[in-house]
């Protein structure tokens, strides 16, 4: 075995089933998988930043627990015990804890502020690390569109985004990339328009950009809610059989019914090359995101991506360990510019929801062009957790 790569760990808050819990504890204590268990021999953290610590916390415990330094900035966290950079590899795990919403109703997670600080310590230290950045890359997109430039400037390698996915899929699907040709294309979601929003619009566009001709960005994007959903759907501004579709194969809801939902929200999100996308919020009707898209011959798919709510999170040790792979090779398992293209997308739904949920013309900012990955290193390839994913005395808790 080589030697371990030197991770430090740039944390916002660190509580039970918090984003820190289920990615830097599977670091610390390895992993549940379908597979069995899975054990981090590649990399070490070396070194913690915790933001704050409330009266759940657990990770200044777990730092003692496993001999990790916590220290009281991300500077002296990246020097880790050195006067400069002294990691192999940065994660940043910037999601939870107590920050403020600002009037668009953004959580204002703190990661461009944690990322500028980063990305000073490789610029003062003449080098650049590989950095994962979990979830959509800022609350504000010009944050985002900053960090991007930045690591181009540095070239720090980048891996970002949501684990949906890298959840289980009923039934299995995949595209071969290049191989379809989709006109309309749905996710359903439930949970809070901004945090699960986000995960839908990830579970649609690691579908959509493998179509022919790859990603070639979002022109225009609007949120509607309440009744002006349906009104909008009967209008024909998006699919209600698609709709149907996504929700006959999502095993947990309250209704077969969209419109029993109390509070809906849609978003319609129209590609450059004439795609269109809708993310439709069920919040009380669904409990897991589903996908479904219509092709350019009629015929319809519908997968549930079913995510493990309790138990080992398993869902989150694939992604770990492509986490793992990149901090050691310093290429992305999966193209960072998706996570750059949704960030951007909800944050043009979220300033239409403040603007009277008038059109985002998203032109100028959200020509964004990519290729898919070819082949995913790690993820599950059943329809459900199995094997170690769903043994209690294999639990990462245990």
């Amino acid at each position: 075995m080589g030697k371990r790569l030197r991770v430090a760990a740039i944390i916002t808050i660190y509580h039970p089933k918090s984003h820190a819990d289920v990615i830097v504890t599977k670091f610390l204590k390895g992993a549940s998988i379908d597979e069995g268990r899975y054990e981090f021999d590649g990399v070490e953290i070396v070194s913690i930043y915790l933001d704050h610590a409330l009266e759940n916390d657990i990770g200044l415990g777990l730092a003692e627990q496993f001999g990790v330094p916590v220290y009281p900035s991300i500077r002296r966290a990246l020097h880790a015990g050195g006067n400069e950079l002294n990691v192999d590899a940065v994660l940043l795990v910037g999601e939870h804890g107590d920050y403020p919403w600002n009037e668009r109703g953004r959580h204002m997670y703190p990661r461009r502020y944690f990322f500028e600080q980063i990305a000073g310590v490789f610029s003062e230290s003449g080098r650049s690390v590989p950095v994962f950045n979990d979830k959509h890359l800022a609350y504000s997109f010009a944050d985002a569109q900053w960090m991007w430039a930045r690591a181009a400037e540095l070239k720090i390698p980048l891996m970002a985004g949501s684990s949906l996915p890298l959840c289980w899929r009923h039934p299995w699907l995949e595209y071969d990339k290049g191989s379809v040709e989709l006109v309309e294309a749905l996710a359903i979601s439930y949970g809070s328009i901004e945090a699960y929003g986000y995960h839908a619009l990830e579970t649609m566009q690691c579908m959509v950009e493998r179509r022919r001709g790859g990603e070639t960005g979002v022109v225009s994007v609007q949120c509607l809610e309440g009744d002006e959903v349906w009104r909008s759907r009967d209008r024909g501004e998006w699919p209600g059989d698609l709709a149907a579709a996504a929700l006959a194969v999502s095993e947990h809801k309250t209704s077969d019914n969209p419109e029993d939902c109390k509070e809906p929200a849609v978003f319609l999100i129209r590609y450059a090359d004439g795609l269109r996308g809708t993310v439709l919020h069920l919040g009380g009707i669904v409990q897991e995101f589903a996908y479904a898209a219509r092709h350019a011959d009629g015929h319809i798919d519908g997968v549930e991506f079913y995510l493990q709510n309790e138990g080992p999170f398993a869902h989150f040790g694939y992604l770990c360990r492509n986490v793992e792979q990149f901090f050691q090779s310093g290429v992305a398992p999966y193209p960072p510019q998706r996570t750059l293209l949704t960030t951007g997308i909800i944050d043009a739904v979220m300033n239409s929801r403040h603007e009277d949920h008038r059109v985002m013309d998203t032109t100028q900012d959200l020509q964004i062009s990519y290729e898919s990955y070819d082949q995913m290193p790690f993820r599950p390839r059943g329809e459900r957790p199995v094997g170690a994913s769903i043994d209690p005395a294999a639990a990462d808790i245990v």
